[in-house]
């Protein structure tokens, strides 16, 4: 788990702090007007937690400002309860009228949900709709929507007992896998990862990526017309991958990462997890390109988990920490 390597600082010239965020940005999505959503206050089993007694919540920030901040959005409808609410992995979807859906994986009392909303922009708000289960859905982590209510999900382990989910990391037992979802049928369409995490897919929607955190691999996987999914290639990291998100207009992949990630299970104040965020360019290519875009020790951000980009500008979350804003060079 690269419990042991120091991080090699890169920095990035205008970065701040976003204001209202202190514990966690574990996910974040970025509309094409610069409006994006925020994932805040996961509890997760084994990692710190800096508001252990209050209910997770989405965020809203508009990138187009120049000082941007958060505000919560507000959850209506009758159908969720909010205080269990745990939000972890996020994707959206805009449907042909425009409608924006936020597909959320929640965690109440350590299971997993996956809960559909319908964003209300001119309200800020957004309306619970329904609430997704599924024995294939045991251990979910992240999503990224391909419908309002299909989506492919990474499960992180592939037991749901937090007993067995503990033999399992320990053994080191490569058995989670990735499922995709749809009313009408549910399927396994890939497998054998080592702790399966952040996933995403490819702008043309061709391509899905999917990163196996304690193995330090990114995969790519062919996406066909049935929805199952061919292994394409991998890219090894010295790293722990988290969660990608794709730029819109390149297809380059941002991801967030954890340089040191045994610090992240075992936190200490004094010596914090290290943060890090690399970009690969031309993916499919035969050599890809890969950048660290910035890194850091702790003593600024602790547990980056993930990044993403909007018109020159960096949006930096972390697992349980604070989130970075910041202008690319």
């Amino acid at each position: 788990m690269n419990a042991f390597r120091e991080v090699t600082p890169v920095e990035l010239p205008n970065c701040h702090f976003v204001k209202g965020i202190d514990s966690g940005a574990e996910d974040l999505e970025i509309l094409p007007n610069g409006l994006a959503f925020i994932s805040a206050g996961l509890k997760y089993p084994g990692i710190k937690s800096f508001e252990p007694d209050k209910p997770g919540k989405i965020l809203l920030m508009d990138l187009n400002d120049d000082n941007p901040a958060v505000s919560e959005l507000n959850i209506v409808g009758n159908k969720l309860d909010s205080a269990s609410f745990n939000p972890h992995g996020i994707s959206t979807f805009t449907d042909a009228d425009n409608t924006v859906y936020l597909l959320v994986v929640n965690h109440p009392d350590f299971k997993s949900t996956v809960e559909l909303f319908k964003f209300q922009e001119e309200e800020k708000s957004l309306l619970h709709l329904k609430t997704i289960r599924h024995k294939l859905l045991s251990s979910v982590n992240d999503i990224v929507a391909v419908g309002p209510e299909h989506f492919y999900a990474t499960n992180d382990h592939y037991f749901a007992e937090p007993y067995f989910r503990s033999w399992e990391l320990y053994l080191g037992l490569a058995w989670s896998y990735v499922t995709y979802y749809s009313p009408e049928a549910v399927q396994v369409v890939a497998d054998g990862f080592d702790f399966a995490n952040g996933i995403s897919i490819s702008p043309d929607g061709k391509y899905v990526y999917i990163a196996e955190l304690l193995a330090h691999k990114i995969h790519v996987y062919e996406k066909h017309a049935n929805w199952s999914l061919t292994p394409l290639k991998s890219l090894d990291f010295d790293t722990l991958v988290d969660n990608i998100s794709v730029d819109p207009v390149t297809g380059d992949l941002w991801v967030g990462c954890h340089p040191n990630g045994m610090k992240i299970f075992f936190y200490d104040s004094e010596n914090p997890p290290a943060s890090e965020v690399i970009r690969i360019q031309n993916i499919l290519t035969e050599d890809p390109t890969v950048t660290v875009v910035y890194a850091e020790n702790g003593s600024a951000l602790q547990g980056s988990t993930v990044a993403s980009v909007y018109k020159g500008k960096l949006l930096i979350g972390t697992v349980f920490h604070k989130a970075l804003h910041c202008e690319l060079q």
